[in-house]
């Protein structure tokens, strides 16, 4: 199992270069962020953890320009978006914003992809919320096509191209890995049609978390997928129970960090290292 970092990277917090380089010396294999584009004043939609919004969901970077920062300020740490907001993007540009983060940083892109949750933020991008897991799916569809084809095209309901040249190429291949977030019903139809792995919070229930994880690979070996990368957000701390997740198919385990303090940041940073080294020393 490999650890990782998410975060969201603010203006407020600890600046990306900065944050990936102490991921990278204390031994962490990634750093992801999050992405949400701007969060409107109106809001019905309730926060999903409860309580009221945090302000950091209103002052987050672009996840690319963030994560170039963090590429270009380390040379092995794998950098990766948890999550991007693609129904709120324009497929031809992300596919060219993915390609060329993947190029220049050696290919250590990992592109957690999502449909969010916030219904009037994507009704201001002019997303239909009710129809955005069929978006999603076909703008991630549009960018593998661009990624791998020299001249790419897509005819779908809601994306639709013909050929096109879109270069660079990304240097991983066929494509940097696609997780797919997400922890609803419906998420394994999801990653089995255009994810290269599942990317859930561990929210509730260890039980049901670790169980719904064991499905995944049992449908995964049904599809003949064979075993289906898991990255897991908010990973445990204690060993027993993260090799019960790593026996049941987590192969990356992401610790949140806090979005400001950094004598905060430095304190949990140091104890997740350490919960790192006990359960995989050296």
């Amino acid at each position: 199992m490999d650890f990782g970092i998410s975060y969201f990277a603010t203006d407020e917090a600890i600046q990306p270069a900065e944050m990936a380089r102490m991921v990278e010396e204390r031994g962490f294999e990634s750093l992801f962020v999050a992405e949400h584009s701007h969060i409107p004043v109106s809001r019905l939609t309730p926060y999903p953890a409860g309580g009221d919004l945090p302000p950091e969901y209103w002052h987050t970077y672009d996840p690319f320009v963030a994560l170039s920062m963090a590429a270009a300020a380390t040379t092995r740490l794998r950098v990766g978006t948890a999550i991007c907001l693609v129904v709120q993007r324009d497929p031809i540009t992300t596919a060219n914003q993915v390609a060329s983060i993947d190029r220049l940083s050696g290919g250590r892109f990992v592109f957690g992809v999502g449909a969010g949750w916030n219904v009037e933020e994507m009704a201001n991008h002019g997303t239909d919320p009710a129809r955005r897991f069929g978006i999603m799916r076909e703008r991630v569809e549009a960018m593998k096509e661009i990624w791998t084809s020299e001249e790419a095209s897509y005819h779908g309901r809601y994306v639709d191209f013909d050929p096109i040249w879109s270069w660079p190429k990304p240097v991983q291949e066929p494509h940097p890995p696609v997780l797919v977030g997400g922890n609803g019903r419906t998420v394994y139809d999801r990653v089995l049609a255009y994810g290269d792995g599942w990317l859930p919070n561990r929210i509730g229930d260890d039980e049901k978390n670790i169980a719904r994880v064991e499905k995944l690979q049992r449908l995964g070996e049904e599809a003949g997928r064979g075993p289906i990368p898991v990255t897991l957000q908010l990973a445990p701390r204690d060993p027993g129970l993260l090799e019960r997740y790593e026996r049941a198919g987590v192969t990356r385990a992401l610790y949140m960090l806090p979005a400001s303090d950094p004598g905060e940041v430095e304190r949990k940073l140091d104890g997740y290292a350490a919960a790192m080294r006990e359960y995989a020393p050296g």
